[in-house]
């Protein structure tokens, strides 16, 4: 299992026809942290005309959204689209609108509401979570080499190393790839590789080409 989110929240801003809208994208895990995200933009934009939302929650599969006065289907549902195209989930897109006086027209304001999305996404700093596996190896300093040799090829993420009277590598581990990966350790190691794994968890894997 794996999914998309972000790290931190991301800002953006452009002008469309003398309308600026301001992208406002935050991770969130439950429906009330998107409310209060979407509500503390809003204290901080009280002039603006439109508040724009969308947010996608993979507690209890929520997905909301508002055209916040926008005509129906002009804007919730074009920063929705966008959301979900990219595969975000745990994610509260907020876009406002200040008004600039002329009117776009519902496919002006569709592309807008779209572009403003679409650059807050991509100024974000996605994460890509996987269901993993912490696996601690302790192994005497002969048997590092063919260790760091093998490792590349899973995918794994190192999240700590010792070098004391022997290494320990604390690594994170796919669960789709675990088993074959201890199996390929004990087998080149003839079993002296201690293993030991923690409890099953997400961790990002962005890194990890």
């Amino acid at each position: 299992m794996e999914y998309f989110t972000i790290a931190e929240i991301a800002e953006t801003t452009f002008t469309e026809k003398r309308s600026e809208f301001l992208g406002y994208l935050a991770p969130v895990r439950t429906n009330d942290e998107a409310v209060a995200w979407i509500n503390e933009i809003k204290a901080g934009h009280r002039k603006a005309k439109h508040h724009v939302y969308a947010y996608i929650l993979r507690d209890s599969n929520i997905t909301r959204y508002s055209d916040d006065g926008e005509p129906q289907g002009t804007a919730g549902v074009p920063v929705l689209d966008v959301l979900q195209k990219r595969g975000l989930t745990d994610v509260c897109c907020v876009v406002v609108r200040y008004f600039g006086g002329i009117l776009l027209g519902g496919g002006g304001l569709v592309r807008a509401y779209s572009h403003s999305a679409a650059i807050t996404c991509d100024a974000a700093n996605i994460l890509h979570m996987c269901e993993c596996c912490p696996l601690i190896l302790r192994m005497d300093y002969t048997l590092y080499g063919k260790v760091t040799h093998v490792l590349p090829k899973y995918g794994v993420i190192e999240v700590t190393s010792e070098f004391g009277s022997d290494v320990y590598l604390e690594l994170n581990v796919r669960l789709e790839v675990l088993d074959a990966l201890q199996k390929e350790l004990t087998e080149l190691s003839g079993g002296r590789i201690r293993m030991e794994c923690g409890a099953q968890q997400f961790a990002d894997f962005s890194s990890v080409g």
